[in-house]
């Protein structure tokens, strides 16, 4: 046992737990930590400009890649209070990240001391655990207990709030005899998968929903092969795009009243069947229930209890870890390949192949000012396989996920259910921090960049490159299309006459190419459809050269209306073309291997 202050134990603590990235800003109240992570030196830390930018910064890392655990650090007050949307950002789409604020003095906590709230009862709802540790010798237990609630069973975020004095009470502490906890993980039993195969025999056209938990539990790989394995297609969600490479043949398409695409819809209103696994049945997915619902049977699959039968009840459902339930499915369909066989559906999984060829919105305008489908037909090209997209909401982000390609799992970053503006470049800097090397693009409306737009600063200063798309039309695009059903456009123009700019771009309002480079970054702005390509490619070029992000400024037109509705058979199309463009996914391996291959 060695005698050490309550702070040292918490860095040897971050360190034997792997949680060794760490974003915030120091204060008065949470120095003492900041002192035992100088003095220890396996720490590493990014200074950012604002609390609430650190927790997206932690949540990106957290995304990047399986094992991460980004940590957010803040003082006592409002940058516990900041934390809260990184903390519900987190939780609603299942990441563990840990805060850790630093708090008033114990003896004057019920006193209305300086910058003593109760953060703990506040972030109560957004997290699996939010404590003040009021004893020193509770410490390394209660951080003990925090990873293992953020790994176990649905993850998610913890917030430990530490009064200064009990961060500098010596304890007895003794690292080589720390050891994280057992992690609990439900898993699906062979009778369960069983049954669901039982369910699929029956089955005409089944379809996978898969959801984040595959990639949450590190499963896309296992996904693929049980698709391969019963010639079953696949649609993911929002927050499992990449489980299946778009490329696939067996890769449906993604479904959904806003974030979806033509041909994925059409497949589900064709399917009998539908086997969610680690999804939530998202209202953007499902859209109108009795639509979604209507002639066909439903499985879930979930690692949280209190999901099987939250938004419908299916009709089976199994509390299991994705992971071990896609090991579990695979078992039980080579047991039955070898014995009793499964349904032959080779030709409904052809049928939703030859859909994709035909249902593709139009995306090569070349009109200006720019539309917007321009912009992702021109992403897609210049990018790649191997890009990283980060993005959070707004048109920019639903045409994006209906226009863009992903192919690999944590290659598409996004805060789905909680979609807070501002997320995209913090939560971009944490990504690229956790993909060192690798092509990071984040993607945004004027507004959502607008939002966190300080945060520039520290990729500029911390050498954190990746590449910012800003798709700028000046305006809060995606409320201004739902004021369409008041018959109104009320105070979502961000238009002015910017005195400081000239040319065309002027009545736009903000100059982001300005802002950008006074942040130290790079930036560019285009204003022809036929120089997007050329933009992007000089754009990853500079970042590659310079090691700080480029932003990418691109003018739109002012007002395009995206594909949505209200239902997966009702989806409003304002500009619609059945094509098979250029940059079309293609099949991988054709069906008739897959087939031969079971």
């Amino acid at each position: 046992m060695t005698r050490m202050r309550a702070v040292d134990a918490i860095v040897l603590i971050l360190e034997k737990e792997g949680a060794t990235e760490t974003f915030g800003l120091p204060g008065a109240a949470i120095n003492p930590l900041y002192s035992a992570m100088r003095a220890h030196g396996g720490i590493r830390h990014t200074l950012a400009r604002h609390v609430e930018g650190a927790s997206h910064m932690a949540d990106g890392f957290t995304r990047a890649a399986p094992g991460n655990i980004g940590v957010c650090l803040g003082t006592s007050g409002p940058a516990g209070t900041d934390m809260i949307t990184g903390l519900y950002a987190a939780a609603a789409d299942s990441q563990p990240i840990l805060c850790i604020t630093g708090q008033a003095p114990v003896a004057v906590l019920d006193k209305e001391d300086f910058q003593a709230v109760d953060i703990a009862a506040i972030a109560a709802p957004v997290t699996k655990m939010a404590k003040t540790v009021l004893e020193a010798g509770q410490v390394p237990g209660v951080f003990q207990k925090a990873f293992q609630l953020m790994r176990s069973a649905r993850p998610g975020p913890v917030l430990i709030d530490l009064p200064i004095d009990v961060q500098q009470t010596e304890i007895d502490f003794d690292i080589d005899t720390y050891e994280p906890l057992p992690v609990d993980r439900p898993q699906a039993t062979p009778a369960q998968a069983e049954r669901i195969l039982d369910l699929i025999a029956e089955a005409k056209h089944p379809l996978i929903i898969a959801g984040g938990g595959i990639i949450n539990a590190d499963a896309s790989e296992r996904l693929v092969e049980f698709a391969e394995l019963t010639s079953i297609p696949v649609s993911p969600t929002l927050m499992g795009w990449g489980t299946i490479p778009d490329s696939h043949p067996l890769a449906a398409g993604m479904v959904g009243i806003q974030t979806h695409v033509r041909y994925g819809n059409a497949s589900f209103l064709e399917s009998d069947l539908v086997i969610g696994i680690g999804n939530r049945w998202a209202n953007r997915h499902t859209g109108d229930l009795s639509v979604y619902r209507k002639g066909r049977r439903f499985v879930h699959i979930d690692i949280e209890p209190t999901q099987i039968g939250r938004v419908f009840a299916p009709d089976y459902g199994v509390v299991s870890d994705a992971g071990a339930a896609l090991d579990a499915l695979l078992d039980a369909a080579r047991g039955r390949a070898a014995g009793r066989g499964l349904p032959d559906f080779t030709e409904w999984a052809r049928s939703c192949t030859q859909r994709k060829s035909t249902e593709h919105r139009k995306t090569n305008y070349t009109e200006k000012p720019i539309k917007p489908q321009r912009v992702y037909q021109e992403m897609n090209t210049a990018f790649g396989e191997d890009v990283t997209y980060v993005s959070t909401i707004g048109l920019s982000q639903i045409a994006g996920a209906q226009m863009l390609h992903v192919y690999r799992p944590r290659h598409w970053i996004n805060a789905g259910q909680a979609g807070p503006l501002g997320w995209t470049g913090p939560a971009a800097l944490g990504v690229a921090k956790g993909k060192p090397g690798q092509t990071v693009v984040a993607l945004s409306g004027d507004y959502d960049f607008q939002f966190m737009i300080e945060e520039l600063a520290v990729g500029a200063q911390h050498r954190i490159s990746y590449v910012h798309v800003v798709v700028n039309n000046s305006y809060l695009g995606l409320i201004r299309q739902s004021q369409r059903g008041f018959e109104m456009d009320y105070q979502v123009s961000l238009a002015f006459d910017n005195i400081n700019s000239t040319g065309e771009t002027a009545g736009y309002g903000v100059d982001h190419v300005a802002v950008a480079q006074g942040f130290g970054c790079k930036a560019l702005r285009v204003e022809d459809p036929e120089l997007i390509g050329e933009g992007l490619r000089v754009a990853k070029e500079l970042m590659d050269e310079h090691q700080v992000p480029v932003v990418v400024e691109i003018i739109l037109e002012r007002i395009t209306n995206i594909s949505m509705g209200l239902a997966l058979d009702a989806i409003n199309e304002f500009d619609v073309l059945a094509q098979t463009p250029a940059d079309a996914p293609t099949a991988l391996t054709p069906l008739s291997e897959l087939a031969a291959a079971k």
